[in-house]
């Protein structure tokens, strides 16, 4: 599944989880741009992306490719 958006309740539920555990939380379910990335790295310890890249990879190993390196670099960025 991918999103347009990203949840309002988000930070809310990293919260949460933090509070309840001290491991790594990853986010993902629907994470496809670099904006969600750079927003959703900024609050998690890592992010987790599927149908995006099943999707580019659809396409093309290059578009595949080129997905990746777009989140790699929000992720840096932000």
């Amino acid at each position: 599944m991918v999103r347009d958006d990203v949840p309002d309740e988000l930070p809310g539920t990293i919260d949460r989880l933090r509070r309840a555990t001290t491991l790594p939380i990853c986010v993902g379910f629907g994470i496809s741009t670099a904006a969600q990335a750079r927003r959703i790295g900024a609050l998690a310890d890592g992010i987790v992306v599927g149908s995006a890249i099943v999707r580019a990879a659809g396409e093309s190993t290059a578009a595949a490719a080129a997905l990746a390196k777009d989140l790699r670099a929000a992720l840096d960025e932000g």
